[in-house]
């Protein structure tokens, strides 16, 4: 494989760069601090051994004589001999012995001033007064002179001149153990600084050269542990991505690791395409041949129902239409309407159970036999008990259907019907409006055997008419699941009742689809309005 940067490499690399100089940054730092800590300490301490030392020498109870008369007397001047020989055999800067100023604990008044020969500085006379205390020491001050306190921190400063100074500092007491002066001790840190600057280029330097071997060391790892299988994982992936053709490349990899994982899962994943890939291609191909088969058995269905209007454009004694809107490709309601003979005219409205397929092929079954039975002068509840019973011989899926027939006598306006657990019919006489007629519903079809319906009778006249449906006209449902319900329909059926058939059917369904709005349909919609205009003459017509 071809060797290249990628934006996770950099990225990696980047990342092991700024943690391996921020390692490197943090450790400098905190052993530069204690170091520092640990030998200005010491200094600090050794500069109190001085201290102490020097404070044996002192006779204290004399002070205020040399301040007041300003003479230095034999046993003055041995302090100042010993003080003098301990700075040197020390290599302390300076000691001194100075009289505090209460009032601003700054003011120095110098008794004895030791100075080291070597340090440049000018020896302060018996008497000399200066402001010798920085003011952050002030505190420190204070507490050596009001109550004998040893300082909490070491005092320390820096001067261009001289460099870094340590400063001990402690109480005089006289005989009487009244605080008379202050003793100090100013030790020049020079070994400190030299150790600073060596500490510092010695660890900078081991640190670099630290975090550059192991950024060599880690480069080489993270590229042939990690980045070399990822980037074989990636190309094997936009390979498969451009040729959809699978490949055993990944199976070199063998690493037992997350990588490893991902690049059995990346094989795996390729042939589990590639058979998805066939297994859709033939589903596809098959969804698309029962598509179309479909699509032939939706025309054959809707060429089964009458659907040429006006159906009997040579008989004014009637008007009839009819609609049926499937809720999927084939439907389970089903109507019809064919004269029986010269002077009487059936409907029918049913709805199987069930959706799809399997109902329409049942709806087929039982509009054939509702039609072949249907006989000139056979009653409709012997109809219905024959049917009933040859579905219930041929009904292995335990299907059932609703169903209401009708025949109208063209000359006297009789209609004789049959209901097997429809909906009821609603009636509209002549200038008036629609009501539900309340017929005695009897039992389904197909539903068992044996069952013995009833014929029941109504007298139509010319100018009635009558609206027949199915329970997917009320039972349609809105976005928040409310029925459109009886009463609607009802309400629909009087506003348009002065409209003929189609005209009535058609406003009903824009007032249903208004209700429903974006909600899926849910059943089959099948609605049928019969007008019943005139009477037939009964000239050369057998009763």
């Amino acid at each position: 494989m071809k060797k290249r940067v990628t934006g996770l490499t950099g990225k990696l690399t980047f990342g092991v760069i700024i943690f391996g100089i921020l390692l490197g940054a943090i450790i400098s730092i905190i052993g530069y601090r204690e170091f520092t800590s640990v030998l200005e300490q010491q200094y600090n301490d050794s500069a109190y051994e001085i201290a102490e030392t020097a404070a044996n020498y002192l006779n204290p109870d004399k002070f205020e004589e040399y301040l007041s008369t300003g003479e230095q007397d034999e046993e003055y001047k041995e302090i100042e001999r010993r003080l003098d020989a301990l700075v040197d055999a020390t290599g302390t800067t300076l000691i001194y012995v100075a009289k505090v100023d209460v009032s601003d604990y700054r003011t120095l008044t110098y008794i004895y001033d030791a100075v080291n020969s070597a340090s440049g500085f000018e020896r302060y006379p018996l008497g000399h007064t200066a402001i010798g205390v920085e003011e952050k020491y002030v505190n420190n001050v204070r507490n050596i002179i009001t109550k004998g306190e040893r300082a909490t921190e070491y005092l320390y400063s820096y001067s261009e001149e001289s460099g870094a100074h340590t400063t001990a500092g402690i109480a005089v007491h006289d005989s009487k153990g009244e605080i008379v002066a202050i003793l100090g001790v100013e030790k020049a840190m020079t070994r400190l600084e030299n150790a600073r600057n060596t500490y510092v280029k010695d660890v900078l330097l081991g640190v670099l050269v630290a975090v550059f071997l192991f950024l060599l060391a880690y480069s080489a790892f993270l590229y042939r542990e990690i980045l070399t299988p990822i980037l074989a994982v990636t190309d094997e992936a936009k390979r498969f991505a451009e040729t959809n053709t699978p490949s055993d490349k990944l199976s070199a990899i063998q690493k037992k690791d997350e990588i490893g994982v991902l690049a059995k899962a990346v094989n795996k994943m390729e042939t589990d395409i590639m058979a998805y890939i066939e297994n859709l291609t033939a589903v596809t191909a098959e969804k698309e041949r029962i598509g179309a088969e479909l699509s032939i058995a939706t025309q054959i269905q809707a060429d089964m129902l009458p659907s040429i209007f006006p159906a009997f454009p040579d008989r004014p004694e009637f008007d009839i239409y009819a609609t049926m809107n499937p809720a999927k490709e084939v439907g389970g309601d089903f109507y019809d309407f064919f004269m029986v003979d010269e002077r009487h005219l059936a409907i029918v409205m049913a709805d199987v159970s069930g959706k799809g397929v399997p109902a329409a092929l049942f709806m087929v079954i039982g509009k054939t036999l509702i039609k072949d039975h249907t006989q000139p002068g056979r009653d409709l509840g012997e109809v219905f008990t024959e049917v009933n019973d040859l579905l219930c011989e041929s009904n292995s899926e335990g299907l059932f259907i609703t169903a209401f027939e009708g025949v109208l006598d063209l000359v006297s306006g009789e209609f004789t019907f049959v209901n097997a657990g429809h909906e009821i019919p609603f009636i509209c006489k002549k200038g008036g409006s629609f009501e539900p007629y309340k017929i005695r519903a009897g039992f389904v079809l197909a539903g068992m055997e044996g069952i013995r319906y009833q014929c029941g009778s109504m007298q139509l006249s010319p100018g009635d008419r009558l609206f027949q449906y199915t329970d997917g006209v009320t039972e349609a449902t809105d976005k928040d699941s409310r029925l459109y319900g009886m009463e609607r329909l009802k309400e629909t059926l009087a506003e348009y009742a002065s409209l003929p058939p189609r005209g009535l059917l058609v406003k009903v369904k824009e007032e249903l689809d208004g209700f429903v709005g974006d909600a899926p349909q849910f059943d089959d919609i099948t609605m049928l309005c019969l007008e019943y205009r005139e009477r037939m003459r009964n000239e050369g017509i057998d009763d």
